[in-house]
């Protein structure tokens, strides 16, 4: 048995796995961290509650740029503090028990690439809608991080720049899933933490508002695609995040991408979209792939 856990911007999600993929056990609790101690008491306490004498290694998916080697986190993503924190080094220190670390988009593509929905394919790219924009490259078959490990860090893709102001907008802001469904929770009257699945039931055609912002979104995606379908001319791009366990998520990515070609005869590419397996439960897939396949031989 292992201790898996993802950490998101929102929650924290952990999960009692075997080595085959089948979840045992798992739950969730608040992310708010606000500094590396509060950090590690949430964390702590966590694994407290959750470990036993049959857990034989503790997996990790977070995000930042992570040096699997090293085991250690830099820029942290949501969570600027943990910059150069060295949580692999923290936790074997602490609990005596082999401890790997993983890229949250990067898990993602791991889960998809190990069991999901992209084993089949030799070049893929799996995008993570969520608080910002996960992603992994798989390339010849096997994950591609690059010479520092920030391959697939498309949150940081620039989709904007004001000459005068020097300002910049980012994909992992137009492409926030979060952001979205707050905005379109927030214009119906919803408590801004209303469920995703609540907020879908006012995203349709009869509800312009809602369907504007919601196919405004769609289509920043789908623009990214394109311009990664260039770059890397992958099989198939697949979606993943919580949102994507709606299907009208996939299927209006695909029709903006449509649009986008019909609009401009310059466009040669024609992405092929799928859904992601895993959704919600990609990064636990994923991190404790990576723990079994590569993170013990990495550290």
């Amino acid at each position: 048995m292992y201790l898996v856990f993802d950490i998101g911007g929102t929650f924290a999600k952990y999960a009692i796995m075997d080595q085959e993929g089948s979840i045992i056990k798992k739950g969730k609790a608040s992310s708010g961290y606000t500094d590396v101690n509060e950090f590690k008491e949430a964390i702590a306490a966590l694994i407290d509650e959750n470990i036993s004498e049959e857990i034989e290694g503790i997996a990790f998916s977070c995000p930042g740029v992570i040096d699997i080697h090293e085991g250690v986190i830099y820029n942290g993503g949501s969570f600027p503090f943990l910059h150069e924190f060295a949580l692999v080094k923290w936790l074997e220190d602490s609990y005596h028990l082999p401890v790997s670390i993983e890229n949250d988009g990067k898990a993602a593509a791991l889960a998809e690439v190990w069991l999901g929905s992209i084993k089949e394919n030799k070049n893929a790219v799996v995008l993570v809608l969520g608080s910002g924009v996960g992603g992994g490259l798989v390339i010849d078959g096997k994950l591609y991080r690059g010479s520092r490990f920030s391959a697939g860090e498309v949150s940081f893709l620039t989709t904007k720049y004001q000459m005068e102001t020097k300002e910049s907008t980012y994909f992992g802001t137009e492409g926030s899933a979060v952001r979205m469904v707050q905005t379109i929770a927030a214009l119906n009257g919803l408590d801004k933490c209303a469920d995703g699945r609540e907020v879908f039931s006012y995203i349709k055609k009869e509800n312009q508002p809602s369907w504007k912002i919601f196919t405004e979104y769609c289509r920043n995606i789908a623009v990214q695609i394109l311009n990664l379908q260039y770059i890397l001319d992958p099989e198939v791009f697949a979606i993943g995040g919580g949102i994507s366990s709606q299907p009208i998520v996939t299927e209006q990515i695909q029709s903006e991408i449509r649009e986008l070609i019909a609009e401009n005869s310059f466009h040669k590419a024609n992405p092929k979209i799928v859904t992601a397996r895993f959704q919600n439960d990609a990064n636990l897939y994923g991190a404790l792939y990576h723990f079994l396949n590569i993170g013990r031989m990495a550290i």
